[in-house]
């Protein structure tokens, strides 16, 4: 039977139909779609969690500013933080490494854009997160990847992905919806509660603008992936505690792209409002490109 899905509800009662978890219907979709056998697309996949693990490693060594200037070095400072802060080193840790991915990305290092270049960190450090604290298997772990390409697919299907479309709730939003879902599945969570995740998760992120200092994906960005992060968790932790959205997940992706739709393009990844235009940003554009 052929396997196709275009909302999370698809998704959710494909997987409920075949009695397969979520991850597995989406390696079936990949298997048709680009007519590859199983052990070329885990291949692949198992490709990208390794360059994601390498982004890691190299973010949080590295002190190094990037070539503007505007970043560089925060992911080493709150790694080392970690045992200290009130968030306690899970989560603290999870941050770090979330903003040493972006910090890679800033610097033209190898990521993995997921769902885009601009929220590269959130779902590999989340993974990192899991590994550290439950000791899953790299198989699970390629695994939940799946699980996370689906929701995005999803995303992308029925809103959109990039920032210069639906402002960041798009990017740092849909990856955050991406990294819940697939710690949710990780914990043994049911396609309910994997969708709830998804949910939970997206919906506190609605509205978030798209406000890049002179252009780079770099300020808000890079700590942005950080914070969002931390935010997945909670999402993931809420609904595997059996906290339920109230609204739907495939309804808060639809609201996702309406509030997209109604957004500025001031607030759409042009540099032209919120923090871009304040006078520390601007400041910061006439220094690296010599004008506002």
């Amino acid at each position: 039977m052929r396997v196709n899905f275009n909302t999370m509800a698809e998704l959710a009662a494909a997987a409920r139909e075949r009695r397969l978890p979520l991850h597995e219907v989406v390696i079936q979709r990949e298997m048709e779609t680009r007519s590859m056998t199983r052990e070329a697309v885990l291949a692949a996949m198992r490709e990208n969690w390794r360059v994601m693990q390498a982004a890691m490693e190299r973010g949080i060594a590295s002190e190094a500013p990037s070539v503007s200037g505007l970043t560089g070095g925060d992911a080493k400072r709150l790694f080392a933080w970690r045992g200290r802060g009130y968030l306690g080193t899970a989560a603290l840790a999870a941050a770090a490494r979330a903003v040493a991915v972006s910090e890679v990305n800033a610097s033209m290092g190898r990521i993995v854009a997921c769902p885009t270049a601009g929220s590269c960190g959130i779902v590999p450090a989340v993974l990192q997160a899991a590994v550290e604290k439950t000791g899953c298997t790299e198989d699970a772990v390629v695994a939940a990847l799946f699980t996370a390409a689906g929701i995005g697919m999803v995303v992308e299907q029925n809103a959109c992905i990039a920032g210069a479309a639906g402002g960041c709730q798009a990017e740092c939003g849909t990856a955050a919806g991406m990294a819940a879902g697939a710690l949710v599945e990780l914990a043994g969570g049911t396609p309910e509660q994997i969708c709830n995740g998804v949910a939970l998760a997206i919906k506190n992120l609605l509205g978030l603008a798209c406000d890049p200092v002179a252009g780079l994906v770099e300020v808000p960005c890079v700590k942005r992936n950080g914070f969002a992060a931390v935010h997945a968790m909670t999402a993931a932790d809420m609904a595997l505690a059996g906290v339920v959205s109230v609204i739907p997940v495939d309804e808060v992706i639809s609201a996702m792209k309406e509030i997209g739709r109604a957004m500025p393009a001031a607030l759409r990844e042009t540099a032209q409002g919120g923090l871009a235009v304040t006078p520390t940003g601007k400041a910061a554009a006439r220094r690296i490109f010599g004008k506002a």
